[in-house]
């Protein structure tokens, strides 16, 4: 059904690289982007710095207590993704590399 030779299979594997290479790359950008405009992480973090003040106004130790541990786990969150976007965008760009490299032999 499909009868390659070594050049045309060689052809397939590099444009396959490249096209992963390409979709990982995007979406590693795609990923850090939208961690710098997500309004959520900031809309949650200003209202639970909010929280915190009222507690230690108030001084109720439990709320400011559990406003911390949300911080730390938004910061915690926020460290997470940034490094996902970073290991899919290397990951990308080594695909992309690697596939170039291959297309340049002979």
């Amino acid at each position: 059904m499909f009868n390659f030779n070594l050049q045309e299979t060689l052809t397939v594997i590099i444009a396959g690289m490249a096209v992963l290479g390409a979709i990982a790359l995007s979406t590693g950008i795609f990923v850090l982007f939208r961690k710098v405009m997500g309004d959520e992480l900031r809309v949650i973090a200003s209202q639970t710095a909010r929280l915190a003040q009222k507690g230690i106004t108030e001084e109720i130790t439990g709320l400011v207590g559990n406003a911390s541990a949300l911080l730390e786990a938004l910061n915690s969150l926020v460290k997470t993704t940034t490094g996902v976007g970073v290991f899919l965008t290397l990951i990308g760009f080594i695909l992309m590399v690697v596939a170039y490299y291959l297309g340049l032999q002979p």
